[in-house]
């Protein structure tokens, strides 16, 4: 079937591309994946720990090489990003601040490392700030704020960027339950305002429920795609959604996948 001129081709926002890895030890980290997101997009990769989840974001990140397959953003390597006009953040487990720095320099550090002049990056500070709540904390240093607060302004970090895709390695695991939510609440309605795509990994199947569009299961040893599943739900999703029969559907059918990803192993031939 030929496409008609008319016809506009929807460019994946990642391609990952029989992308597999192998540490030089010998540890097969990560059998070939295959996976295609589409632009906004709010995807969770979910296992049991050992499975490849951090791994596979640090290589959508540039920051490790695929031992082979390839990975493209915007149909173009990772490394040429920039040729796209598309940006990309990150977002570690624990904030990385600086201790010795006010919230604002540690929010505008990548603007001042992009060379943004100060009042442009002043400005877009001032925006992060806002989008994540911590207007009033612009002056205070790290070891003032909650871990909650801390991961605000680290995320704060990677929205001055105005970033396109937003990868984010367990930010909110180390918090207690109620700032978690809210972290979480505050996320969706920074994905929908800002029109973001979102790669997230959690172990948690509650949390993965809540937020995504697509939840990816994971298997470990080796590292690999077992299961997807798509959370066919509206937003924006509230603590309603929370108890609802559905939610509770998708969380043990996620349960149930989890276990089995837990338990399965592939023998690796040597």
């Amino acid at each position: 079937m030929s496409n008609t001129s008319n016809t506009h081709e929807v460019i994946p926002a990642v391609e990952i591309l029989s992308v597999e890895k192998t540490y030089p030890n010998g540890t097969h980290a990560l059998m070939p994946v295959d996976l295609h997101i589409e632009e906004g997009e709010f995807i969770t990769l979910l296992g049991p720990s050992g499975c490849g989840k951090s791994t596979l974001l640090k290589m959508v990140a540039g920051l490790l090489e695929p031992s082979d397959g390839r990975l493209l953003l915007w149909r173009r390597p990772v490394h040429k990003l920039e040729e796209s006009q598309k940006k990309m953040a990150f977002v570690f487990q624990s904030p990385t601040l600086m201790p010795w720095a006010n919230v604002q320099t540690n929010v505008r550090l990548p603007l001042d490392l992009a060379g943004v002049p100060r009042t442009e990056a002043d400005a877009r500070v001032a925006e992060a700030l806002e989008l994540v709540g911590l207007s009033k904390f612009a002056d205070a240093l790290p070891r003032a704020l909650s871990g909650g607060m801390q991961m605000r302004v680290s995320i704060a970090r990677g929205l001055v960027t105005n970033p396109d895709l937003l990868l984010m390695d367990e930010p909110f695991g180390a918090l207690d339950e109620i700032t978690r939510h809210k972290l979480d609440s505050d996320l969706l309605e920074l994905w929908r305002k800002k029109k973001l795509t979102v790669i997230f990994v959690t172990h948690s199947i509650h949390e993965a429920v809540f937020l995504s569009t697509r939840v990816i299961m994971m298997a470990a040893r080796p590292g690999r795609v077992v299961e997807q599943f798509r959370i066919d739900e509206p937003f924006p999703r509230t603590a309603d959604f929370m108890v609802s029969p559905s939610f509770s559907q998708y969380a043990k059918q996620l349960q149930d996948s989890l276990l089995r990803a837990s338990t399965s192993h592939e023998e690796v031939t040597p």
